[in-house]
């Protein structure tokens, strides 16, 4: 059976994230001191014991999730166990390609900190924003966000399991797509705790700051095969890589087609690496019941983990 490991993006953060692994394993702490370095402020003491607040904020969130999330790959991997392929869910993908070994793990916590203040700065803070709505077709969606066009710019952001589609845009446009949304049998319409409309077109000037750097930046072949949001298929080469981040600001997540293009090619358990356990909880709408679902984020989970690894093999 194949394995696939799988990184989560901005939302996931909690404080307290990777004290644990910091505590316990040398690999983690050499991971977060690294991360404190390239960036010259205390990053792990905001994980461990934030203020909430800033840990909140997309220009700590990025990194601080993409950091805890290479510890707990370094532990899980210190113990023998790597992946047949991985994927890493928007600011994840970051994550994703450290595993991989496209990236060197301090060039990708410079990026993200460039990715994160750009998308920050791409728009006036409060003038847009991020909607979950349950229980929408994908067309009813496309609907939705055309007959709010004169309120502002609203576009699918991320298409993340069956019944699952997050919107983004300006707000005047979000607040209409509401309404509009219940009314065509939305179930369930959820402001996410982001500070602006990620993966839409107005995110296209922070893609415009984030290719100096990237365009700066070494990147290899990936070693371990890597399922790209973007085009929901596997990046091969560097230079695919560097295009795909940079459309990947801008453009939505694919997240379903994604997975199902790992279950195609055998993928039968599925570990979610970092913090928290939202990818696990996406891919269960997605995946057959007999698909296996793990989490690495502290002890507790990292035993159980381990132990149905060797069950699987």
């Amino acid at each position: 059976m194949k394995t696939a490991f799988l990184f989560p993006g901005q939302g996931s953060q909690y404080v307290g994230m990777g004290k644990e692994f910091f505590d316990s394993f040398p690999e983690a702490r050499e991971t977060f001191e690294t991360a404190d370095q390239v960036l010259g402020s205390a990053l792990s003491e905001l994980c461990f014991s934030g203020p909430k607040e800033e840990l909140a904020k997309t220009v700590n969130t990025q990194p601080a999730v993409l950091v805890t999330s290479v510890a707990c790959y370094r532990v899980l991997s210190g113990f023998g166990f790597f992946p047949a392929a991985v994927a890493g869910h928007s600011l994840g993908e970051y994550s994703a390609l450290v595993a991989s070994g496209a990236f060197r793990f301090a060039d990708a916590v410079r990026l993200v900190r460039e990715r994160g203040q750009s998308m920050q700065e791409a728009v006036p803070l409060g003038s847009g924003g991020m909607l979950a709505v349950l229980g929408l077709d994908l067309a009813t969606a496309k609907r939705v966000c055309a007959q709010v066009s004169s309120s502002g710019v609203l576009e699918i952001a991320n298409f993340n399991c069956p019944g699952q589609i997050v919107l983004a845009g300006h707000v005047g446009a979000l607040e209409n797509a509401v309404k509009l949304a219940r009314a065509q049998g939305a179930k369930k319409c959820v402001p996410l705790a982001v500070s602006g409309p990620f993966h839409s077109s107005l995110m296209r000037n922070a893609a415009e700051r984030l290719a100096v750097v990237l365009s700066e930046t070494e990147i290899f072949n990936p070693k371990i095969p890597i399922v790209s949001n973007v085009s929901a298929d596997y990046l091969r080469w560097g230079d695919d890589v560097r295009t795909a981040l940079l459309r990947q600001v801008y453009s939505p997540v694919r997240w379903e087609e994604s997975v199902r293009r790992m279950l195609n090619d055998g993928v039968g358990c599925f570990v979610e690496v970092g913090p928290g356990s939202v990818l696990s909880g996406l891919v269960k709408r997605i995946a057959p019941r007999e698909t296996i679902l793990l989490n690495v984020e502290n002890m507790e989970s990292l035993e159980k983990s381990l132990a149905r690894l060797r069950e699987v093999g």
